[in-house]
């Protein structure tokens, strides 16, 4: 492994870590919330990456991927919820399962800002500016990325657990069906470019949204997330 490699995981490692471990906390805090207390009984309910980690999806996917393409994705432990304590089942899981991408949002919101504070005071002569330069680039891409891609209609994704609660029961039971397959839809979809056609231009909308939030350069995102790939 080579010190550019090890720079990229260094850039990477603490956005994905807490993308996908503030993803599964928003869940707990929602289920919670709504009624359902088992994730805050197994320690679910944190920010602490630690109680998130999964040691394929937070860890030894993101590091080939970074090793392999230069980005980095990843994901983490699901967070138990059981259904039966929701006091409104059906609309409560609706929630539950919208607060991880809604989470990843305000995410790539809050890196966009540190960004905008990163650009102000950076020094070209300095490593470490230039770390908390780039950063901020990897907290936007996972996050917005996690986000969109979470919001598919597919089990079990959470956009899969949103349209079942849109759905009538019976609609809702034959569509739950796709769940053990949906592992492998994705799969496929990726493999095809399918996947990039469908998000892409989803992402490129919540980054405009972003942009106009937060001041973004979207000019600038774009040059500075080649340097990290």
């Amino acid at each position: 492994m080579d010190a550019t490699t090890i720079q990229k995981i260094t850039i990477w490692i603490l956005p994905v870590l807490f993308a996908v471990a503030l993803h599964e906390a928003a869940h707990a805090w929602m289920a919670d919330k709504k009624g359902d207390s088992t994730a805050r009984m197994l320690g679910r309910l944190t920010f602490n990456p630690i109680k998130h980690i999964d040691p394929v999806g937070t860890i030894l996917v993101p590091v080939l991927m970074v090793v392999l393409t230069g980005f980095a994705f990843g994901w983490a432990k699901p967070v138990p919820v059981d259904a039966r304590n929701l006091r409104n089942p059906k609309k409560d899981m609706m929630w539950v399962a919208a607060a991880g991408p809604v989470s990843n949002f305000l995410q790539a919101l809050f890196w966009a800002l540190f960004l905008n504070i990163s650009v102000m005071f950076f020094d070209g002569r300095s490593s470490i500016s230039l770390f908390f330069l780039l950063m901020p680039i990897a907290g936007i891409t996972i996050n917005v990325i996690l986000g969109v891609l979470n919001l598919l209609p597919i089990p079990p994704l959470d956009g899969g657990r949103i349209m079942s609660g849109l759905l009538s029961p019976r609609a809702a039971m034959q569509f739950s069906k796709i769940e053990p397959y949906g592992f492998f839809i994705i799969i496929a979809l990726m493999l095809t470019g399918i996947l990039s056609y469908i998000i892409f231009p989803v992402i490129a909308v919540f980054l405009k949204v972003l942009s106009s939030i937060s001041g973004l350069d979207i000019e600038v995102f774009y040059r500075l997330l080649n340097a990290i790939q």
